[in-house]
């Protein structure tokens, strides 16, 4: 009776949506990849995409106060394994972010986006704040957000350390920040800015540089924001049809399965295409929203709000580059991008925000 009760008010529509993004990806990667030497990342992803499936519905099956219960185990664990990248760790891309058990190769600094959401969410969904938010449990969860981003920062892997700052800035915006800590805040980051710059790697300095002007460059660092132009805008209203865009097929763009998989498909599938992808990604939000909104307790508004705050601006970030309204991070497309990482801990997240849904109704 309770197992049929849960089905009925089980969310397929951002099962759906998630399920298509997916399809969609797998197929993307597959074009991008035929005939190359990575022609072998479409049965990986394939796989990931399995074993991901497995790890969201067992997200989905135990309730989520359970989970929020051992929030602290998984935390530490992610921890340690960042730790451990640092030790033992694969240096990929003048970074030094993957870890290998066996012949699989894994990113750590993903797995532990969702553990940190985890311990957020048990953190904050124990009381309720009064006042809002003052700058002792502030410090507390920049500390949770901190000890993973300092770690990832050590690799050093910038791109997927700035993927935590949406996290920080929806849960303390959901928590009730208050104003004067607010602006505190935006002020310690103005006069932050130059000494951020001055520890910038000259490649993250070029990429800034060939952001705000990508043809001083055009055979070096602005390459990948050029041909990503070229591809987006060669696509047309309906696409070029699989297998048959020149940037991608003739390998003009770089990292084509990876950071620049939606060039790929703008390019195949046109417009229409991509908006059709965009729209499914919009739903996916709209729907996480929802869920936090009809959350029974805060630990399912802050769950839903944390997924949430890391998928949108994952997206966002990646599309921005992609089109070329941010400068190049490395950041992978969320549920497209080839990476079984990145796909595995999304899907652990959706996995999460279903559970919350799922269970809203319950006494």
């Amino acid at each position: 009776m309770q197992a049929r009760r849960y089905l009925a008010s089980f969310d397929w529509l951002l099962l759906g949506s998630v399920l298509i993004v997916c399809a969609v990806g797998v197929g993307v990667i597959y074009s991008a990849t035929v005939g190359t030497p990575v022609s072998g990342a479409f049965h990986r992803q394939v796989l990931w995409l399995l074993l991901g499936l497995v790890l969201m519905l067992l997200a989905l099956g135990i309730d989520y106060h359970t989970l929020a219960e051992f929030s602290y185990v998984f935390y530490g664990l992610g921890l340690l394994l960042l730790g451990l990248t640092l030790l033992f760790g694969r240096i990929v891309n003048a970074s030094k972010s993957w870890l290998g058990v066996g012949g699989a190769q894994f990113q750590p600094s993903e797995l532990a986006k969702a553990a940190t959401i985890l311990m957020l969410a048990a953190f904050l969904g124990r009381e309720q704040s009064r006042g809002g938010l003052g700058m002792a449990r502030f410090a507390a969860i920049s500390g949770i957000i901190g000890m993973p981003v300092l770690l990832i920062m050590l690799q050093p892997d910038l791109g997927t350390a700035v993927t935590f700052a949406p996290l920080l800035a929806g849960v303390t915006f959901i928590a009730g920040i208050r104003v004067r800590t607010l602006v505190i805040l935006a002020l310690i980051a103005m006069l932050a800015l130059p000494i951020v710059w001055g520890h910038l790697k000259p490649y993250q300095k070029e990429r800034v540089k060939t952001f705000v002007e990508p043809t001083r460059d055009p055979k070096g660092a602005g390459y990948q924001l050029i041909q990503s132009l070229i591809a987006v805008g060669s696509g047309g209203i309906l696409g070029k049809g699989f297998l048959a865009g020149t940037q991608g097929q003739l390998q003009f763009l770089p990292e084509q399965h990876t950071d620049f998989i939606l060039a790929v498909l703008a390019e195949e599938r046109g417009f229409i295409g991509s908006m059709f992808v965009l729209a499914l990604y919009f739903m996916i939000i709209y729907r996480c929203l929802a869920t936090a909104r009809a959350a029974r307790d805060r630990l399912g508004v802050f769950l839903a709000v944390g997924v949430v705050c890391v998928f949108g601006g994952q997206a966002l970030l990646n599309i921005g580059v992609v089109v070329g309204l941010l400068p190049t991070t490395g950041v992978p497309l969320p549920l497209m991008s080839y990476g079984g990482s990145s796909l595995v801990s999304t899907l652990l997240g959706m996995g999460l925000v279903l559970n919350v849904w799922m269970r809203r109704l319950v006494n």
